[in-house]
């Protein structure tokens, strides 16, 4: 998860930046961004402030800032990854082969290099 953070106040900036320092990015690679001035038509902005209409309202715990921003990425996750079970299950398939094969070829150099070191 990437986050953004746009805040005219200086205050909020620093103090968002201080409690999701391991999930910052720019604007442009973001999941979500986070303003302290309206968002219009923008889904993945997370709009904070005292007002009644805000995603966030001010004071806020760094507990419910998280709640907030994983409960958004959740939506934007779903619509614009709308796998359904059986896709997954079939992903899953391929990528227990791929570690099957890997391991049996990882196997197959050990015992290669156990057998050289013996032989000699």
């Amino acid at each position: 998860m990437k986050i953004a953070v746009e805040c005219q106040s200086p205050l909020l900036q620093k103090s968002l930046e201080l409690f999701l320092a391991k999930y910052l990015s720019s604007t442009k690679q973001c999941d979500i961004v986070l303003r302290d001035r309206e968002c219009l038509g923008d889904i993945r902005c997370i709009y904070i402030s005292s007002d009644k209409n805000a995603d966030i309202i001010k004071p806020f715990s760094k507990s419910q800032l998280i709640i907030e921003i994983e409960k958004r990425y959740k939506e934007l996750h779903k619509e614009t990854h709308p796998d359904n079970v059986e896709n997954e299950r079939m992903d899953f398939g391929v990528l227990e082969k791929r570690i099957e094969y890997l391991t049996q070829e990882y196997q197959e150099n050990i015992i290669r290099a156990v057998k050289a070191f013996y032989e000699k």
